[in-house]
C-alpha cells in the first residue's frame, strides 16, 4: 500500500496564538449598576436639591414632591422616577464609549494598516520573513498579531518537505483563521450595551412619557380651575423631559455604535487582506 502524506491538520493541531488573558470582564456587570446608582444620585441630590425649588418637600425621602423649580436644570427633576434611569443609561453610553475607544485604538495598532500590509508584501516578495515579522512587532495591533501568527507558520512550512504546497497553504490559512477568532471578540466586546441602549433608551423614554400623560389627564379628572392647570403642566413637563432625555441618549448611543463598528470593519478588512497576502505569497513563491 502506498504511503500517504499527513494532512495539514495532523501536523498542526492548534494555533500558536494564545487566548488573550482578559480576566473577568468586571466592567460589563459593574458599570451598569454604578451608572444607574449615579443617575439616581444626580437626579435626587443635584437636580432635586431642595434649594432649587420654591416649594420644596421638607420630608425628603426617596422621591420628594418638590414643586416650583428654579431654572430648567431643576425642572428636569419633574420628569419623575424614569429620569434617573435615563441618566444612568446616558452615563453607560459614556463609560462604554470610552472603554471601546481605548480597546479599539489599541487593536488598530500603530500607523496605517494598508501601509503595514504593503511593507509585509514587499518583504515576502524578497523572501525576507524575519523582516516581515519585525514589521508585525512594530504594528502592535490586531492585524499585526494575526499576520505574525501566520508568518510564524509560514516560516515553519518553508522547510517542510512532507506536505504539498496546497496543504501548506491550507495550514497557513487555518492559522490565520484561528488567530482572527481570538482577536475579533476582544474588539466587539461590550458593543451590545450600545446597541441595546439605542433601542431601549427610546422605549424607556416612551414609558416616562406615558406616565406623564397619565398624570396630566388624571389631574384634569380630579381637580378644576387653576389647580388642574398646574397639575396638567407638571404632567406634560414630565412627559417631555423623558422624551428629550430618551431621544438624546439613544441618538448618542447610535452614533458611537456606528463609529466603533466602522473602525472594527476597517481592522477586519486589514486582517482579511493579511491572510490573503500570506497564502498568495506562499503559493506563488514556494511551489
Amino acid at each position: 500500500m502506498a504511503e500517504t502524506k499527513p494532512t495539514a491538520s495532523a501536523v498542526k493541531a492548534s494555533t500558536s496564538v494564545q487566548p488573550k488573558g482578559g480576566g473577568s470582564n468586571i466592567i460589563s456587570w459593574l458599570a451598569p449598576i454604578v451608572c444607574i446608582i449615579a443617575g439616581y444620585i444626580i437626579w435626587r441630590f443635584i437636580l432635586g436639591s431642595a434649594s432649587g425649588f420654591t416649594k420644596p418637600d421638607p420630608e425628603g425621602g426617596f422621591w420628594p414632591s418638590h414643586a416650583g423649580p428654579i431654572g430648567a436644570l431643576h425642572g428636569i427633576y419633574e420628569g419623575g422616577i424614569i429620569v434617573p434611569i435615563l441618566i444612568g443609561m446616558f452615563l453607560m453610553v459614556i463609560v462604554f464609549s470610552i472603554e471601546r475607544f481605548l480597546t479599539i485604538s489599541k487593536a488598530s495598532g500603530k500607523g496605517s494598516i494598508s501601509e503595514f500590509v504593503r511593507k509585509v508584501q514587499y518583504h515576502l516578495a524578497n523572501k525576507n520573513v524575519d523582516a516581515a515579522l519585525a514589521e508585525c512587532d512594530k504594528q502592535q495591533g490586531s492585524v499585526g498579531n494575526v499576520m505574525k501568527a501566520g508568518l510564524r507558520r509560514y516560516k515553519e512550512l518553508i522547510t517542510d518537505a512532507e506536505l504539498t504546497t496546497e496543504q501548506k497553504v491550507v495550514a497557513i490559512q487555518k492559522e490565520v483563521e484561528e488567530a482572527t477568532a481570538l482577536e475579533l471578540p476582544m474588539m466587539q466586546k461590550n458593543l451590545v450595551f450600545l446597541s441595546t441602549i439605542t433601542s431601549v433608551g427610546t422605549l424607556v423614554a416612551l414609558l416616562g412619557t406615558v406616565m406623564g400623560m397619565i398624570r396630566s389627564f388624571g389631574a384634569l379628572g380630579e381637580e378644576g380651575g387653576a389647580g388642574a392647570a398646574a397639575a396638567l403642566a407638571v404632567g406634560i413637563a414630565e412627559a417631555l423631559y423623558n422624551t428629550a432625555l430618551g431621544i438624546a441618549t439613544s441618538a448618542f448611543a447610535l452614533i458611537m455604535y456606528n463609529i466603533f463598528t466602522t473602525k472594527i470593519d476597517g481592522i477586519t478588512y486589514g486582517i482579511d487582506e493579511s491572510g490573503f497576502t500570506l497564502t498568495q505569497s506562499f503559493a506563488s513563491q514556494y511551489k
